[in-house]
């Protein structure tokens, strides 16, 4: 049985992603803010696929809650399999405009915590011969983002992280990869205030039961970069051809509000 640590699990993407890796008889390690919407969906997890599951409560945008969470998963001796590298959050508006304190937040999140998790668990996976990272970037990466400057600019960063680190983890028995979704219907657009922006306004978006799944089949196979949706995989496939002006002018008048 694979022990699989999943951030961001309580709703979204990553509560999906808990009830995919359940079903494929994972032990879970859970973590999220919430401590009841934790606690609720281990019940249900343990009660629907009879798997252990430890809920963890943290704020992983403040980094002592981050040492904390490593200090007591290594002190009781867990070993994280799989890592599953999902809480994040945007912000929308003009950088002008936007909040420094959210953003200070979502950069601790996106990328230090991503960071420091993988920085404690993947030497044991390499060590073991065993292991898989997933990290939970975005279309976003392949793009400049105008009007959420600050989010595309972290998932830029796990994008290229990602694909360092697998080169790195090549023939070890490791693999890391980077989940690319698109917009998906999930509590994102609430939490970055984008309901009027063009990107989503009005739009049918994939479920995020659909993109977990997505980027757990993919985690499973090793993909380095597992961009989810058709359409996405061919913008991210042109996008290093695309003169830098026309991506960030195109971001621009996608995200606009409408």
């Amino acid at each position: 049985m694979k022990t699989t640590l999943i951030t961001g699990a309580s709703t979204g993407i990553g509560k999906d992603m808990a009830y995919e890796c359940a079903r494929r008889g994972d032990r879970l390690i859970l973590s999220a803010r919430s401590e009841d919407k934790l606690n609720e969906i281990a019940r249900d997890l343990q009660q629907t696929y009879g798997v252990e599951v430890i809920a963890k409560a943290a704020d992983l945008s403040d980094h002592e809650q981050v040492e904390k969470l490593i200090r007591e998963l290594n002190e009781r001796g867990h070993e994280i399999d799989h890592l599953i590298n999902n809480a994040g959050f945007g912000d929308w508006g003009a950088f002008t405009d936007t909040d420094w304190k959210k953003e200070s937040d979502m950069i601790a999140l996106n990328i230090h915590s991503l960071t420091r998790l993988t920085k404690a668990f993947l030497p044991g996976m390499q060590k073991r011969g065993y292991g898989k990272v997933l990290n939970v970037a975005s279309t976003a990466s392949f793009f400049p983002g105008p009007l959420m400057a600050v989010y595309y600019a972290t998932k830029h960063y796990v994008l290229n992280f990602t694909e360092s680190l697998a080169r790195e983890m090549k023939d070890t028995g490791v693999t890391v990869t980077a989940l690319c979704p698109g917009p998906t219907e999930s509590q994102f657009q609430e939490r970055a205030e984008m309901e009027d922006s063009g990107l989503v306004k009005g739009k049918k978006l994939p479920s995020s039961a659909e993109v977990a799944v997505y980027g757990i089949e993919a985690m499973h196979k090793g993909t380095v970069v597992a961009v989810h949706g058709f359409q996405n995989r061919i913008m991210a496939g042109i996008s290093g051809w695309m003169p830098r002006s026309f991506k960030r002018n195109t971001v621009y008048n996608l995200q606009k509000k409408k």
